[in-house]
């Protein structure tokens, strides 16, 4: 199992909330009492409009948003102070803090059924025309053998 590291740049971000949102979790909004989550996540291999128009209110609101089961501000995670890892247990996405002491809490641990290896996993949106252009390459390729 490999361990990779970044910084929490906006689009590392954007790639935690999308798998997150996979599983139910949703932004909380404490002082508006808000429960934000887009029904649709993917339209074809990008982010959906649902997503996209929710990440801008996200990243432009004045109120503190969280991920449903974490301590920390989406506005904090965005900052160089965080970065990512994938959880040793479930393999998604979590930050951590580059310096000082930090909750080393994955948000699964609040999701009974997770880490469920009979499920498919979350994703990343996926490009179905590379996808299907490379088998028909190799489909191609065995033609002409």
């Amino acid at each position: 199992m490999e361990i990779y590291m970044y910084m929490a740049s906006e689009e590392k971000v954007k790639h935690y909330l999308a798998h997150w949102f996979q599983l139910g979790k949703q932004v909380l909004l404490p002082k508006s009492q808000q429960n934000l989550s887009p029904s649709k996540i993917f339209e074809g291999n990008n982010y959906s409009l649902e997503f996209e128009d929710l990440w801008q209110y996200i990243i432009s609101t004045d109120a503190d948003c969280y991920l449903e089961g974490t301590e920390q501000t989406i506005q904090q995670l965005l900052s160089p102070q965080w970065e990512m890892i994938d959880c040793a247990r479930c393999q998604m996405p979590f930050p951590v803090a580059t310096a000082g002491v930090a909750s080393p809490t994955c948000p699964c641990f609040d999701l009974n059924c997770w880490p469920n290896q009979e499920l498919p996993s979350p994703r990343s949106a996926i490009d179905s025309y590379c996808h299907l252009n490379r088998i028909r390459q190799r489909l191609e390729k065995s033609d002409n053998n």
